[in-house]
């Protein structure tokens, strides 16, 4: 497995196993089962409501904690210094593991500055390897980037065919933040998975449409978090090192590039408007 080394040193796998929209009883069949196909990194969060069956998933695997990359993100309910530190280690019991590998901040919206130096102070302690934050955008992470004493070490984002987001990698690159992708198709939005020029190029390379998408990706430098609840399909997305597109076949992948968001805008007031009444329902429910 190929890896990606942050500034600070620490290694991650270019290829890891997301866990977005798994339920809670799919989720630890699905992490054992990419565990068993040779998956180590796996990515979770406070707000898809399984971070304990991973920490299952994990345990029974039988593969060594330090042989595992663990991700998990903080929600925006959980923001403000005090919360985020309480909520971190509440993610780590739930995942059974004495440290996380990255954590990051899920949204930029209400207190993250807060959180986020909670997630310093739990890296300062050697509870987490590294630290990051999700959906920031370019102003937004150099702002961070810059007033904070520690750096973003990734910034996980929407990235694809579709939306390339070439000028974010450009200040992400700048400032030494690995891009990650959290939608690495897309979701198939907008016929990804049909379109004719990845579909040429599938042909070509004796390969499937989502390989050519996550070869394109990982020649990018791109780390991506494939989600699937079917084995094969994991061991699929894993074969992806035994060819290289040439050049001229990047060129035009990169050609396909819309860009915008095939979901939505975190630069919307609306859409900011809704995580609102989210965090709001969800405060209710408890």
């Amino acid at each position: 497995m190929e890896q990606v080394t942050f500034y600070n040193g620490v290694k991650m796998p270019i290829v890891g196993y997301g866990v977005y929209q798994v339920s809670k009883e799919e989720c630890e069949h699905c992490v054992l089962d990419a565990l068993a196909v040779g998956y180590r990194s796996i990515d979770t969060a406070q707000s898809y409501f399984n971070e304990e069956q991973v920490g299952n998933a994990i345990v029974k695997s039988g593969v060594p904690r330090k042989d595992i990359f663990l991700t998990t993100k903080v929600w925006i309910e959980h923001y403000g210094y005090e919360e985020a530190k309480k909520a971190v280690l509440e993610s780590m019991r739930k995942l059974q593991t004495e440290y996380l590998d990255l954590v990051l901040l899920h949204q930029p919206f209400s207190d993250y500055y807060g959180a986020y130096r909670a997630l310093e102070d739990l890296y300062g302690e050697g509870k987490l390897r590294a630290i990051g934050v999700s959906n920031f955008y370019p102003d937004r992470l150099v702002d961070i980037a810059s007033f904070s004493r520690i750096k973003p070490m990734v910034n996980q984002v929407e990235t694809h065919p579709f939306h390339q987001q070439t000028e974010a990698k450009k200040w992400m690159d700048k400032y030494g933040i690995q891009m990650e992708a959290w939608a690495p198709f897309g979701e198939g939005r907008g016929g990804l998975f049909e379109n004719p020029v990845l579909a040429q190029l599938a042909d070509k390379y004796n390969k499937t449409t989502a390989q050519i998408i996550l070869r394109w990706h990982i020649q990018r430098g791109v780390v991506v978090i494939p989600k699937s609840t079917h084995k094969a399909r994991m061991e699929e997305n894993l074969q992806v090192f035994d060819f290289v597109l040439e050049p001229e076949d990047m060129n035009r992948i990169s050609a396909l590039d819309k860009k915008q968001s095939s979901f939505f805008s975190h630069s919307d007031p609306a859409m900011v408007e809704w995580f609102v009444k989210m965090v709001e329902e969800r405060k209710k429910k408890q």
